[in-house]
């Protein structure tokens, strides 16, 4: 059974109401679904996203008592604005990065934990794997995976390190590499498995992650009526800084060319969002101790303005 991090914080942010329309972007077991369902009945409604069938089957079946006031549908989130008009939710959700399931489950090759094959697909119809990645990429590739997904300080070593050992034998289940990671860069005591990283950055590049989020928000804020609600949770760095880059942008009341915001040179524009939830809201204590994986969880929240012609 799903456990939905953040609940209490997502549904004050969405003001799920009866005969809203809401979309889950990320649906995963449909723990979030399951209370927005509930707080808009008798009349809300909410349409599920996932690219991850086995999440589908289990949010459907969770689910299924709501009966026609839901809609599935197993596709990326970026591409939601395909399926629903413009303007037409009252709230969003987006709860990125990987679930618990997927964590947990062997088969996916998501973590080490467990040995399985090196896959880390988020969706069946993707071909592109992480066994692909790491057998097959040029080593300068590797290096800017490691580093730039992982923010891995020695992504060039292990890189040059890999390629060495993929001539040898390929590398094809999850034990297999983080062993060999092991060995190059041995704990010492650290509580983080030197691996970790390198998982981390492969699972990005494979589902092409942020990619993935950046065109996603723009997507769903095409989507929100005014006074609409987006709400996003990540689960590191480099998602956070997508999500306070895009707010930053989309609700400041100026615009300009090029990356250096010169002053002089600013236009002005009447800004689409506005912040609600700025700065990071985490878990508390309770929710830490129930659920150790929320400790990473960031919510940030964003209301759609929308102006008269």
């Amino acid at each position: 059974m799903h456990s939905p991090v953040l609940l209490t914080e997502v549904m004050a942010a969405i003001r799920a109401r009866p005969g809203g329309v809401y979309l889950d972007g990320t649906i995963g077991g449909g723990g979030h679904a399951e209370a927005i369902l509930g707080a808009s009945g008798p009349t809300g409604r909410l349409f599920g996203i996932d690219r991850d069938g086995v999440a589908m089957e289990a949010a459907r079946e969770r689910l299924a008592g709501f009966g026609e006031r839901l809609e599935l549908r197993q596709m990326a989130f970026d591409r939601m604005a395909e399926w629903l008009p413009e303007g037409s939710c009252d709230g969003v959700l987006l709860d990125v990065g990987v679930s618990s399931p997927q964590l947990d489950c062997a088969e996916r090759g998501f973590s080490f934990q467990n040995d399985g094959p090196l896959d880390m697909r988020m969706g069946e119809s993707q071909s592109l794997t992480a066994a692909d990645v790491v057998n097959t990429a040029p080593v300068e590739e590797l290096e800017r995976i490691f580093g730039e997904y992982g923010e891995e300080p020695r992504a060039r070593h292990l890189a040059r390190r890999i390629e060495q050992e993929r001539k040898v034998q390929p590398l094809m289940t999850t034990r297999q590499l983080a062993a060999l990671i092991e060995r190059l860069m041995p704990r010492h005591g650290s509580r983080l498995h030197p691996a970790t990283r390198v998982f981390q950055a492969l699972r990005i590049h494979v589902n092409d992650e942020l990619g993935q989020l950046e065109r996603g928000l723009s997507a769903a804020v095409s989507l929100l009526k005014d006074g609409g609600r987006l709400a996003v949770i990540t689960f590191h760095s480099l998602e956070a800084r997508i999500v306070k880059r895009f707010g930053v942008e989309r609700t400041r009341d100026y615009e300009f060319d090029g990356e250096v915001d010169v002053p002089v040179l600013r236009r002005p524009r009447l800004p689409d969002l506005r912040w609600v939830e700025r700065r990071a809201v985490t878990a508390g204590d309770e929710e830490l101790e129930r659920n150790p994986r929320a400790r990473s969880a960031q919510l940030r929240v964003m209301e759609r303005i929308l102006h008269a012609a």
